[in-house]
C-alpha cells in the first residue's frame, strides 16, 4: 500500500508547484486602440480596367485583299516594320496610268509652245491677227496647268501605292489583329491593334455622385487581384460624361513599377478624400485590428474582464484604415492584435 501513496503524494505535489507556476506567469497583454470619428473625409472603391497610354489600332486606306498578315498577337515590332500587305494591283495600274498622263500632258504642253512662238513670228510678219497670238499663249497658260494637274495625280497614285504595305507607327507589342490572309480590307476596316508597351494607366468609371471625391483625392492606390499596389504619377477626370451611363472616365497613370502589367487586367481604384465627408462621421480603425474568417468581419472589443469578440461591418480599406459602418461606438477600444487578443488569458494592455 505504501506505493500507491507515495504515488498519490507525487501527484498532489505536482499539482501544487503547476499551480504555483501558473500563478507567476503574467497574463498576454494585448495593445489596443481607441474607436475614434474618422477624419473630415470618406474613403471609395472604384472597379478598373488597365490600359495603355498609347495605344492605336491600323486601317486600310486602300482597298483590297490582305495577301499578307505578317505578325500575331503578342509580337514585339519596330516603327515601320511591315504588319499587313494588300493586293496593290489595282494601285500599282492608276500609278502607270498617271505616269502616262504626265507624258502626254508634258508633250501637249511643247506642242502649244511650238504653236505660240510660229504665231508670234507671223505677228511680226503681219500674216495674223494679236488674236491668234493671244489663243496660242492662253493654249500654253492651259499646257502648263495640266502637267501640274498629271503629276499632282501622279504623286497621289504613288502615295496609295504605299498603302498597300501597312506598317507599325511606332515601337510596340500587337495587341489585336482583324483580319486573316484572304479578307477584304476597304478602305477604315481596323488591321492591327498596337500598344507602347512601358506605359500603363488605369482607368475607371466614375459616377456623378462620386466626383467630388474623386477630385478631391488625397490618397489614391491601384490595387490588382493578385495584391499588387500602385500610387499613380498621374491623375486626369476627362471634362465630359458620358450620355448613356452617366458617368465620367477618370484615368490614373500608373508608374514605370508596372511596365509589366498587361492590358485588360482588371484592378479595384481605392480612394481616400478630405473636404467631403458625410455629416455623420463615421469612425475608423486599423485595418489590421479587424479579424476576417470566411464572412466573418470582427474586431475583439476590451473589457474589464478580457476581450469580447464582435462582429462589425467596416469599409473598403485604403492606406491600411478602414471606416467602421457598424458595430462600434465612439470612446470604445479594440485590440490593435486579434490574434494575440483571441488567446486565453489575454488581457487589454494597460489593465
Amino acid at each position: 500500500m505504501k506505493l500507491p501513496i507515495r504515488r498519490a503524494l507525487a501527484l498532489s505535489l505536482a499539482c501544487l508547484l503547476a499551480a504555483a507556476h501558473a500563478a507567476d506567469v503574467a497574463p498576454v497583454r494585448v495593445p489596443t486602440r481607441l474607436v475614434a470619428p474618422a477624419a473630415a473625409g470618406t474613403a471609395m472603391t472604384l472597379d478598373a480596367v488597365l490600359q495603355p497610354v498609347r495605344q492605336a489600332t491600323v486601317t486600310a486606306q486602300v482597298g483590297g485583299n490582305v495577301v499578307a498578315l505578317r505578325v500575331q498577337p503578342g509580337d514585339r515590332v519596330r516603327r515601320g516594320q511591315p504588319l499587313v500587305r494588300l493586293d496593290d494591283r489595282e494601285v500599282r495600274a492608276n500609278t502607270a496610268r498617271s505616269d502616262a498622263a504626265v507624258l502626254q500632258a508634258e508633250a501637249e504642253l511643247r506642242n502649244a509652245q511650238q504653236v505660240a512662238e510660229r504665231n508670234r513670228a507671223l505677228k511680226k510678219d503681219g500674216f495674223i491677227s494679236q488674236a491668234a497670238v493671244d489663243t496660242a499663249d492662253n493654249q500654253v497658260n492651259a499646257a502648263h496647268a495640266a502637267v501640274r494637274q498629271a503629276q499632282a495625280a501622279r504623286t497621289q497614285a504613288a502615295v496609295a501605292q504605299g498603302f498597300a504595305e501597312v506598317t507599325a507607327p511606332f515601337d510596340a507589342v500587337v495587341l489585336a489583329t482583324h483580319v486573316e490572309t484572304g479578307d477584304l480590307a476597304m478602305p477604315g476596316r481596323a488591321l492591327v491593334t498596337l500598344y507602347e508597351p512601358g506605359r500603363m494607366r488605369a482607368v475607371a468609371q466614375v459616377s456623378a455622385s462620386r466626383l467630388p471625391p474623386a477630385g478631391a483625392a488625397t490618397e489614391v492606390r491601384v490595387v490588382l487581384a493578385d495584391g499588387q499596389s500602385f500610387t499613380p504619377s498621374a491623375r486626369e477626370l476627362l471634362p465630359t460624361a458620358d450620355p448613356v451611363s452617366q458617368t465620367v472616365e477618370w484615368r490614373l497613370t500608373l508608374p514605370a513599377a508596372a511596365a509589366a502589367l498587361r492590358p485588360g487586367q482588371t484592378a479595384q481604384v481605392q480612394v481616400r478624400s478630405a473636404g467631403v465627408a458625410p455629416a455623420d462621421k463615421r469612425l475608423s480603425l486599423p485595418a489590421s485590428a479587424v479579424l476576417r474568417r470566411g464572412e466573418l468581419t470582427a474586431v475583439y472589443v476590451a473589457g474589464p474582464q478580457g476581450f469580447a469578440l464582435r462582429a462589425v461591418r467596416v469599409g473598403p480599406e485604403v492606406g491600411g484604415v478602414v471606416d467602421v459602418l457598424s458595430g462600434l461606438r465612439a470612446g470604445e477600444r479594440v485590440a490593435t492584435d486579434p490574434v494575440r487578443a483571441g488567446l486565453q488569458g489575454a488581457m487589454p494592455d494597460g489593465q
